[in-house]
């Protein structure tokens, strides 16, 4: 950064909780965990598979209407056909829609049957059955998904990922994919037995688009979880497939390639940097306005993940012309998106002055400060971080261009919530504003007080949060001690037919406060 200020010092001067660049930038990764984790899976774990439409295209089944026991007894002693339907019977019962008793076929005992099925090389319609119905039990609870790998299912699999036969092929792939999608645990046994690279053969112009969409998908688990993350060797094999994948032309295939990507910058910045090296961030950047909402939030949330990163991380989103994109998507029809769009530029905000002048010259900062006044409270929280990560990396040009653009009456106004963290940082940002005005402090005070903020500042002192009432008190002490009925009322800045401040310059043009 560029004189006049050195930006480590400054920025630990107005935090006075030594939070340079890095750390805030760490702050806000943390404090963003709940809000990158959508309340339902967008891109799901485990899938069950159940048939479309009524399946009895096929001749009457013998077990239709056997006891458990019947079936799981034919299964394993009758011959080739009988164990056929009986094995057939069993996993009709798992491809039920509603409350497949998983349990008590467990419970059965039919696990190392159904796995000494998938060892048929000469009947592979049994072991494609074997194989969906041991599919279908992993797709449930992890106990469930557990009991599966215990029965020893994962090396047949494995084995039958080089099957002639293309159902049982897939079938196996569909198998891997609920394991591997119960959680880091299993994933990274899955991987020992290495899945990686016969998966990858799959991802060929030649292989149907159900099975490349499934395929994909087990892609998408493979890059879940980050603690732990997969192992980086497992990410370089990945990532150039992915890079292949997002060029596809379906759909359902671009989502979840978009989710992988976003799963691994969600690693950490060596897991960005693997990202960025495979030149994929154009093709997000491009997405960020697809019509397909799905595929929007999935691309906003991969490049959210990687400015979270180092500044030259976030400079690479920056340079293939992300602020562009924003307008819309701080102006989208859904709420959560305008969320994640400002949640992503409260990142760019705690990056370099440079970083913060570009959302400035991209017009952004108006969209901030309307959600922060008119956005549902999740939304609000974010663009309190945008404004208040802009009062430390901002140069005082910056801070007060926000201040003009009418940022203090709707960050006064989140005095009142009921959530600490969202008080201090906002009692943060007013602090590093009225340091940084010098001599145009008292004009900050009067805005302040004219919003109804001095009154919500004065409340606070008494906060059950000693960290909320000592920034309160401290405020109050050094900005509002005075009479403010002997104050000169010509410091009140003047404003224009709009309400707003005027200010002398625009903040590109200095780097000094004024009002």
């Amino acid at each position: 950064m560029p004189p006049p200020s050195k930006p480590g010092e400054r920025q630990k001067l107005f935090k006075n909780q030594d939070k340079d660049t890095e750390s805030l930038r760490q702050r806000r990764n943390e404090v963003s965990v709940v809000l990158r984790k959508a309340k339902r899976e967008e891109a799901l774990q485990k899938r069950r598979l159940v048939p479309n439409t009524p399946e009895d295209d096929e001749k009457y089944n013998k077990f239709m209407d056997a006891s458990l026991q019947m079936i799981v007894e034919n299964a394993a002693h009758g011959d080739p056909a009988t164990r056929l339907s009986a094995v057939q019977a069993a996993r009709k019962l798992l491809s039920k829609d509603r409350h497949p008793p998983i349990d008590e076929l467990i419970k059965s005992g039919i696990l190392p049957i159904l796995v000494e099925c998938l060892q048929f090389d000469d009947n592979a319609s049994l072991q494609f059955e074997a194989a969906w119905a041991l599919t279908n039990i992993a797709s449930g609870s992890s106990a469930q998904t557990q009991a599966v790998v215990h029965a020893g299912a994962v090396a047949h699999f494995m084995r039958l990922l080089e099957s002639k036969h293309q159902n049982v092929c897939e079938q196996a792939v569909w198998a891997l994919g609920n394991i591997i999608g119960d959680g880091p645990v299993l994933r990274d046994f899955v991987i020992r037995h290495g899945v990686v690279a016969p998966l990858l053969t799959f991802i060929d112009p030649n292989v149907p688009l159900t099975f490349l969409r499934n395929v994909t998908w087990v892609i998408v688990n493979l890059c879940r979880n980050k603690e732990p993350p997969p192992p980086m060797e497992t990410i370089q094999q990945l990532l150039p497939a992915l890079g292949v994948l997002i060029h596809h032309n379906d759909l359902d295939i671009l989502v979840d390639s978009v989710w992988a990507l976003s799963y691994l910058t969600d690693c950490g910045n060596d897991h960005i940097q693997a990202v960025l090296q495979v030149g994929v961030v154009p093709k997000l950047v491009s997405f960020l306005t697809h019509t397909e909402i799905r595929l929007q939030t999935a691309a906003l949330r991969a490049v959210g993940n990687i400015v979270t990163g180092t500044d030259e991380q976030t400079q690479s989103v920056l340079n293939n012309g992300a602020l562009g994109q924003f307008p819309s998507l701080l102006s989208h029809q859904k709420e959560k998106i305008r969320k994640e769009a400002v949640w992503f530029l409260s990142n760019i905000t705690a990056g370099t002055e440079e970083q913060v002048q570009q959302v400035i010259d991209a017009g952004l900062i108006p969209f901030v400060i309307k959600a922060l006044t008119e956005g549902e409270f999740q939304t609000q929280k974010e663009a309190a971080w945008a404004i208040s990560n802009l009062t430390v990396s901002g140069v005082p040009g910056q801070v007060a261009y926000a201040v003009q653009e009418g940022c203090i009456p709707p960050f006064c106004n989140l005095l009142s919530v009921q959530d600490p963290q969202i008080i201090h940082i906002v009692l943060d940002g007013l602090t590093n504003i009225m340091k940084m005005a010098g001599d145009d402090v008292e004009k900050i005070c009067i805005i302040i007080e004219e919003c109804g903020g001095l009154d919500r500042i004065e409340v606070l002192q008494n906060h059950e949060n000693p960290d909320i009432y000592k920034l309160a008190y401290q405020i109050i002490e050094k900005y509002f001690s005075n009479d403010v009925e002997n104050e000169d009322e010509t410091v009140v800045p003047e404003q224009n037919p709009q309400g707003q401040y005027q200010f002398n310059a625009k903040a590109s043009e200095t780097s000094k406060f004024s009002l």
